[in-house]
């Protein structure tokens, strides 16, 4: 099916889902989180496959680690699918209601915003988040994973899709792209998609907004921060940055540089140093940082790149403004955290620094959808519109304007025989079709 076609089939399909209950949505999702225990055979066996050739093409072993989907795995995203069962329906409330005059009602109302093509990494868990959000926002979806992950995702959309079908949601209501081709293709459905959201390196990111006129929500690099503060606890600052850079290195909230302050960097480094050999990272450092610890230099480079890996980058800094100067002009407004027992200086932190999550004396790892209660994400967004940090199901919908009247006309109001009172009604609206 030529892709123009597959495209219009889905957005049609999104239209009814858009309509779709709260009732039928969960029935749906409970029918994927039963059908994916039931085929985890099926999964675990084509997930072997691209493990095995990814290994024989020599893929990093972060990556690897990111593309296995074992029962651990299935058990995690079923439950998160649980989770989201339980989460209040993101479509129809209410977020405005206003009498604009007697018996002219305006509400503003959520709704699905309609087809969004989604284009992940490695990540097969990815696959099934991002299916089972879009159902539960009333989203269509297009997914293109990674070739690498071809045999997982294959399996995991067939069980999605039909296990989703045969509870009711309409056909055709999501679809997998598998070639390289697919994506350029995709690039152009601005008639059908609304939303492309990418996961994946930053160059893969500025080609997708720089080559397509549908609007793009995402994030590039997850260049995060830790600064450990002249106040701080330093135990606990070695746990929390240990945690950041170490608990899971190949994703996008991992810390990827640590910002000392110079009064505690001679006890402090010291000390992380120590518990980070253990975890056998390498650090990078500034001038300063090497009259104190042995390791290898950093370059500017190093300031502003994702490592993905077992590398930290680390910077002595004089004060709070020089770091929070130093996270505004290298991050990549992802997710960043001060370590300190001094909550002005925290206050000042979370206030100045302009990014998506900003924590206090608390790993960087916390910036997850699941984490939050969102249930799962779609990804984590790094824009200023619409919706920001990890997307959940209020990052998938929208809002439309919707006018109750009983045969009131603009003329009238034009030539001032009615006026307008825009009182502010306390009502939901409760319109809904036999």
């Amino acid at each position: 099916m030529i892709m123009d076609e597959l495209a219009r089939q889905v957005k049609e399909s999104s239209i009814k889902l858009a309509a779709a209950g709260t009732e039928l949505k969960n029935k749906a999702l409970g029918n994927i989180a039963v059908s994916l225990q039931e085929r985890k055979e099926e999964i675990i066996n084509a997930n072997r496959m691209d493990l095995d050739l990814s290994a024989k093409e020599n893929l990093p072993d972060p990556l690897l680690k990111r593309l296995k989907f074992d029962e651990d795995k299935i058990n995690d995203v079923v439950e998160g699918i649980y989770d989201l069962i339980k989460l209040e329906d993101p479509v129809g409330k209410t977020l405005l209601s206003t009498e604009l005059d007697d018996g002219l009602e305006l509400y503003k109302v959520t709704c699905p915003i309609g087809l969004i093509g989604v284009i992940f990494e490695s990540r097969p868990d990815a696959l099934v988040q991002i299916t089972t959000l879009c159902l539960k926002s009333g989203n269509g979806v297009l997914l293109k994973g990674g070739s690498e992950a071809k045999e997982t995702n294959r399996i995991l959309a067939e069980i999605i899709i039909k296990a989703a079908e045969a509870a009711g949601i309409p056909a055709n209501w999501a679809a997998l792209l598998e070639t390289r081709a697919d994506v350029n293709d995709m690039l152009k459905m601005d008639r059908y998609i609304d939303l492309i959201i990418p996961r994946g390196s930053n160059d893969f990111v500025r080609y997708i907004m720089d080559n397509s006129q549908i609007p793009v929500m995402g994030h590039a690099d997850g260049i995060c921060h830790c600064y450990v503060d002249e106040n701080a606890d330093l135990e606990m600052a070695v746990k929390i940055v240990v945690d950041s850079k170490t608990q899971y290195v190949a994703v996008c909230n991992a810390a990827e540089t640590l910002l000392v302050h110079e009064r505690i960097a001679p006890e402090f480094l010291p000390s992380l140093k120590k518990s980070l050999d253990g975890k056998k990272v390498e650090m990078l450092g500034c001038p300063k940082t090497l009259a104190i610890i042995h390791v290898n230099p950093a370059t500017e480079t190093d300031w502003q790149t994702e490592y993905l890996d077992y590398k930290l980058s680390v910077k002595v800094v004089s004060n709070l403004d020089e770091a929070v100067e130093h996270i505004n002009m290298h991050g990549s407004g992802h997710t960043d955290s001060i370590v300190t027992s001094d909550s002005k200086k925290a206050a000042y932190f979370m206030d100045y620094v302009d990014s998506g999550n900003v924590f206090w004396n608390c790993s960087t790892r916390f910036s997850d959808g699941f984490r939050y209660g969102f249930g799962a994400e779609v990804g984590i967004s790094t824009s200023k519109i619409h919706s920001r940090g990890p997307v959940g199901l209020d990052g998938l919908v929208i809002y439309k304007y919707k006018l109750l009247g009983k045969g009131q006309i603009v003329e009238d109001y034009a030539n001032h025989s009615r006026s307008f009172k825009h009182r502010k009604l306390n009502k939901e609206y409760t319109l809904k079709p036999e």
